[in-house]
């Protein structure tokens, strides 16, 4: 593969799942939206064809990586470095692509939900709770946060989430000499990221993906969208530090176990 095959399916790849991943968080969480309050299930499943399809688009080009702890992982694994940052300049543009996109697509939502600071489902408890620590009523369609605030914790369970999700994909065999994840290895990778979610999910959002928060936190942060409160980029290090240590300790047991 190519750099500019890497760079260019990266950005597309992650684009669009970050666009699909995004999407189902926009259309349970806004007003005005044919499937607000569908729930966690609906969250779940879709984040993970938003995976799927994302992988498929991208594995031709460039083995569909699409997170930065995988790339991390494949360079730990195999010893490639060369190419990790090209993966990981990718990842991000396409995030901030794909972050951008949901809101296009969702605009018209974003302008009825955001007439007021109330956080559809919750009580005004919580709303007042949420703009204290600098979340918005909008800032879960685009990144993740925690539901108790302990940095152990969440780091934790992001580190967790992130070794599971890693050896899911070390363990398919299917990423050796560059071939990516291949046609069923997307489908494998869906259902993990579907079980992560509904399993793992519930302390922090399981972003299990630093280009897959940051990116789009970024986005949240120059968006023009009223009344969407602060970014809350005192816990942003979080889902990025821990899905890099997770992928770093998931390639060392896979050395360790598998090689």
């Amino acid at each position: 593969m190519s750099s500019s095959d890497i760079f260019i399916g990266e950005t597309i790849g992650t684009a669009v799942l970050i666009l699909l991943g995004g999407g189902v968080c926009a259309a349970v969480t806004l007003k005005a939206s044919k499937a607000r309050n569908a729930g966690w299930l609906a969250i779940a499943f879709g984040w993970g064809f938003a995976v799927m399809t994302a992988v498929y688009i991208s594995g031709p080009l460039s083995g569909a990586h699409l997170n930065p702890a995988v790339t991390l992982a494949l360079a730990i694994k195999d010893g490639g470095w060369d190419n990790v940052p090209i993966y990981w300049a990718g990842q991000m543009l396409g995030a901030m692509i794909g972050a951008t996109l949901v809101w296009v697509a969702y605009y018209g939502q974003f302008q009825a939900h955001l007439t007021d600071k109330e956080i559809v489902g919750e009580p005004a408890a919580k709303s007042v709770e949420a703009e204290e620590k600098g979340a918005g009523p909008v800032l879960g369609i685009f990144s993740t946060g925690p539901e108790v605030r302990n940095v152990v914790q969440n780091l934790a369970t992001e580190i967790i989430g992130t070794v599971v999700l890693i050896l899911a994909i070390l363990t398919q065999g299917l990423n050796d000499k560059g071939n990516g994840l291949g046609t069923l290895g997307a489908l494998i990778t869906a259902f993990v990221v579907v079980a992560i979610g509904l399993s793992l999910g519930g302390p922090t959002g399981y972003a299990i993906n630093p280009a897959r928060d940051l990116g789009p936190r970024i986005v949240h942060a120059l968006l023009p969208l009223p009344n969407k409160g602060g970014s809350d980029w005192s816990y942003a290090w979080i889902p990025v530090v821990g899905p890099l240590i997770g992928g770093a300790i998931a390639a060392g047991l896979y050395n360790v176990a598998f090689a």
